[in-house]
């Protein structure tokens, strides 16, 4: 628990709270909407986590202690990487054009 101005506040793990494909992409896309890519990375852990280390290793054919690497926010995964973990939770990125551009 931590303390800001005083007050006591809990920390809260989403991968507790993604439960469904739909919990996950809308997820990852508010995280999106944020534009940072540390913030994205954390939440594509959580999405992992949730999900469990042990089946997107499996899946992706990456180590699990590689996995937990990724997403520590102590190192910058590569691209194939985060495509191949966002394959394995049924994710991908798509990008549109922004109106007026």
């Amino acid at each position: 628990m931590n303390k800001v101005s005083g007050v006591a506040i809990s920390e809260i793990d989403a991968s507790e709270y993604l439960t469904t494909s739909e919990d996950i992409v809308a997820y990852l896309n508010a995280v999106i909407e944020e534009d940072d890519g540390d913030l994205f990375l954390a939440a594509l852990g959580d999405v992992a986590k949730a999900l469990g280390m042990a089946q997107i290793s499996e899946v992706t054919g990456l180590g699990r202690e590689s996995l937990y690497k990724t997403f520590s926010g102590k190192t910058k995964p590569r691209s194939e990487t985060v495509n191949a973990v966002l394959k394995a939770v049924g994710a991908s990125i798509q990008l549109t054009a922004k109106v007026g551009r």
